[in-house]
């Protein structure tokens, strides 16, 4: 059975990779605790706890699977420096909130296992994990299973003055987050889109939030898909087009 569970996740893989074009997605910046796990890489920051960002690529297939989540939030022993744990978070108020979700790594067992790892957390307001931002990964997957491949990044907002929780490790609640995502395929017009969320519930719509890539550059600090052709990384992270990924809103008269 596990034999069989490997392979399938190696077809999945190899499905997304044989839709890409050929290029490094991941971001860059001036961290250099640079963690690779089976489906997902991200950057590790020791003094907040938590991921700088988190990148990976997205395939219909991956979407598909039979994997259910497993709550089994663990440390992740491949940071170096140490990772938070599930008890930091506790009576913090805060979820344990996903950058990778759970919903996004459902074809294997060791990707779901992954996902759970502390290093993928972020403290996130409940109302705002089981909210706006659920909505928002509920679209990523959607676009994933209409692109057949997008790559997505994701991370948490820092401003100068912060509240910690956890009492072994110190970790930061972020203002807000962002989301930035990739379509970058054979034969099809790249585009790309990014989102800057406050770390709070909201009931307006997904565009609101919609920024250029640019945009979340200038606040975070990460350079977004160095790996581009410059030309192609220069136009699809100055502007966006909403209508490429939300439909319009039809009102009634």
């Amino acid at each position: 059975m596990r034999n069989l569970f490997t392979s399938l996740m190696l077809l999945f893989l190899f499905s997304a990779i044989s839709l890409a074009q050929e290029f490094d997605y991941l971001p860059h910046s001036c961290n250099t605790e640079i963690i690779r796990h089976t489906a997902y890489t991200l950057s590790y920051i020791e003094n907040y706890e938590q991921p700088e960002w988190v990148a990976y690529k997205l395939s219909r297939d991956m979407l598909t699977g039979p994997m259910k989540r497993t709550n089994k939030f663990v440390a992740d022993t491949l940071v170096p420096t140490g990772s938070a744990t599930a008890k930091d978070y506790e009576k913090s108020g805060y979820d344990k909130g996903h950058l990778c979700p759970a919903a996004d790594m459902k074809s294997s067992p060791v990707l779901m296992k992954e996902c759970f790892l502390m290093s993928n957390m972020s403290p996130q307001e409940p109302s705002f994990n089981r909210g706006v931002w659920s909505k928002l990964e509920e679209s990523v997957r959607t676009w994933a299973g209409q692109d057949s491949l997008i790559y997505v990044v994701t991370g948490p907002v820092f401003k100068d003055s912060m509240k910690y929780i956890g009492k072994k490790n110190h970790v930061a609640v972020p203002w807000g987050f962002y989301k930035v995502i990739l379509d970058y395929r054979k034969g099809q017009k790249p585009k790309a889109i990014g989102f800057i969320l406050p770390n709070a519930g909201s009931n307006d719509s997904l565009a609101h939030f919609a920024v250029a890539v640019d945009s979340v550059e200038k606040i975070t600090g990460v350079d977004f898909f160095p790996g581009l052709p410059n030309r192609i990384e220069k136009k699809v992270e100055r502007s966006y087009d909403i209508l490429d990924w939300f439909a319009p809103v039809v009102t009634k008269k």
